[in-house]
């Protein structure tokens, strides 16, 4: 079974993305593409992701807030038919999720919810700044149960906890961001680790944006093919 990567398409430029998809093609690996909110919300971001075709799509909104607004906000993208997953906040709690859930089922039966816990910026020291008593690894656990009870269809965490949440969420699809080549710099990623080791902790997806777009992208995405060989 050939494994999935996620490309980060973080940029503005529709002109960077096209560059991301035509260099991307490969046969040897499951490739889909992620657009956050720095493309969506650009000028023609929205209208060209609702023209793309053939593309594995994810909509990485990470919304977070009460449930009603959140499920208008998915009612929103129905024009938009192509969307294989949408992100939303675990912190935002179970009723929020299962409004997501069910609003994302009613606009597009293929579009699956899912849960993003703490983000891979995030240190423990970090976390605490913001109230948080409970170190990440107990954090997670917890927002994977939630998660788990809403009955969304998959969950974004950290490569280091795949094996905490695995235990948890044994059949729901877990995608891990915070993925960097050997050698690179790790940026503004706290919790990273490289696309091989994450694959071994049993991720079923890896999401790799910088590492892969910046620079010769060709070039650095075969360097990430050949890692996990």
């Amino acid at each position: 079974m050939k494994k999935k990567l996620f490309i980060a398409c973080d940029t503005t430029s529709v002109t960077q993305v096209k560059k991301i998809l035509k260099y991307t093609k490969m046969k040897q690996i499951n490739i889909g593409y992620k657009f956050g909110l720095e493309f969506f919300n650009s000028k023609n971001g929205r209208l060209f992701i609702s023209r793309l075709k053939n593309k594995e799509i994810w909509l990485d909104l990470k919304l977070h807030d009460i449930p009603n607004t959140v499920a208008s906000s998915i009612y929103a993208l129905k024009d938009i038919k192509n969307l294989n997953y949408i992100t939303v906040h675990a912190s935002g709690g179970l009723e929020m999720m299962r409004a997501a859930k069910k609003a994302a089922k009613k606009i597009n039966k293929n579009l699956n919810v899912l849960g993003v816990t703490i983000l891979t910026s995030f240190t423990d020291n970090a976390l605490k700044k913001t109230g948080h008593t409970k170190k990440i690894k107990k954090l997670v656990i917890q927002q994977a149960q939630l998660v788990k009870t809403a009955g969304l269809d998959g969950i974004i965490c950290s490569a280091h906890e795949i094996k905490l949440i695995r235990k948890i969420c044994k059949k729901m699809i877990i995608i891990c961001p915070g993925i960097r080549l050997a050698g690179d710099n790790v940026q503004d990623q706290s919790r990273v680790m490289t696309p091989d080791k994450a694959f071994k902790n049993n991720a079923d997806a890896i999401v790799v944006g910088r590492s892969i777009t910046i620079g010769n992208i060709k070039k650095n995405i075969h360097k990430l093919i050949n890692s996990l060989k």
